[in-house]
């Protein structure tokens, strides 16, 4: 039997799931069933490279059976969302401190972007095969994405808190749209980021230095009144040509056709 028909069978087990993520209840087997293999193959990215890592292989490394990994993550793509979530979450609670600490939204933006940084370091060396497979407007990896929209909105809510936090006035209408075009700079960054090869990438570090002040200016010249409308308008245009997606993601997970796929 070869390996697309081996994963084909496995993923069986992902049929009776709630979603192509499954998320068990916090503390319990399962959860640490998900994280185990989970953790398994962000070390394989690493290691082998994403396009050479197979679920198999992801299965057969967490002592697993391939049914079982697809019961908790549909496919090697939904895997790619985990780590959005992950990095997302250590994020938020590694950023705490700037945002408890810092009240100018200049020192904010820049503690939140760097911070990313730093909790996203770990993973640099493969995050250009990531983005490789992100950059197509089908795939599920794509942070613009219905299956990224968790992680989005997750990211969006980070920067509402970062303007919320912040002793700089701004026109209320504009709550919605400000902190979605922080989060659009923050895409802008981990773009340059991916390709970034200087030391420690400091030239990612050195640009969010020199563009978190100029972002925090646009902001505060966006509370007078003759802006507002061009705030609106590119916040409406990205919106509608990034974040809403023309079309579906075609990809999952193969054809169910068996059943191993038992949870942990």
């Amino acid at each position: 039997m070869d390996e697309a028909t081996t994963d084909a069978t496995g993923a069986a087990g992902a049929a009776e799931g709630t979603g192509p993520q499954r998320r068990p209840a916090p503390g319990t087997k399962s959860e640490r069933t998900r994280t185990m293999i989970l953790e398994t193959a962000l070390r394989l990215f690493q290691d082998r490279g994403y396009d050479k890592t197979t679920m198999r292989a992801i299965a057969q490394e967490a002592g697993v059976s391939v049914g079982n990994a697809y019961y908790y993550f549909g496919s090697k793509e939904h895997l790619v969302q985990g780590f959005y979530d992950r990095i997302g979450e250590q994020h938020a609670e590694a950023v705490q401190d700037v945002l408890d600490r810092e009240k100018d939204l200049a020192r904010r933006i820049r503690g939140v972007l760097l911070t990313w940084l730093d909790v996203a370091e770990p993973y640099h060396e493969f995050a250009t095969q990531f983005f490789k497979n992100a950059a197509d407007p089908e795939s599920p990896l794509s942070p613009f994405s219905a299956e990224s929209r968790g992680a989005r909105e997750a990211a969006i809510a980070l920067h509402r808190r970062t303007l919320a936090g912040a002793d700089i006035a701004y026109a209320p209408e504009l709550a919605e749209q400000l902190p979605q075009l922080l989060w659009m700079q923050q895409m802008g960054m981990v773009l340059y980021w991916v390709y970034d090869r200087s030391p420690g990438c400091a030239r990612t570090r050195a640009l969010v230095e020199r563009g978190a002040p100029l972002v925090a200016r646009g902001v505060a010249v966006s509370r007078f009144r003759v802006v507002r409308p061009l705030v609106r308008e590119i916040s409406a245009v990205l919106g509608e040509f990034l974040v809403s997606s023309p079309r579906p993601a075609k990809r999952g997970r193969p054809p169910d056709a068996g059943n191993d796929g038992a949870p942990a």
